[in-house]
């Protein structure tokens, strides 16, 4: 199982992101490279989850919130 991946962590300079180790910047345990791995919020800034391959677009919501039938359904009478 995967750890979580923090989406805003407080120092994301001081670890290396590039496995699933987080380690500290001066161990390198993985032999990822003689550099870190940069945290997305380093590279992109704030808000860096809401683009990319996963993100979600109005659209998407919007479509969801309309391919529900159960919601204009009428509510069912009780059998008295």
């Amino acid at each position: 199982m995967a750890k979580v991946f923090p989406i805003n962590p407080k120092h994301p300079e001081r670890i290396c992101w590039g496995c699933d180790k987080y380690c500290p910047v001066d161990s390198l345990a993985c032999g990822n490279g003689s550099e870190r791995t940069q945290h997305p919020i380093e590279l992109w800034g704030e808000g860096w989850e809401k683009f990319g391959l996963n993100a979600k677009t109005e659209a998407d919501a919007t479509q969801q919130e309309v391919a529900d039938p159960s919601a204009d359904a009428p509510p069912e009478k009780s059998g008295t």
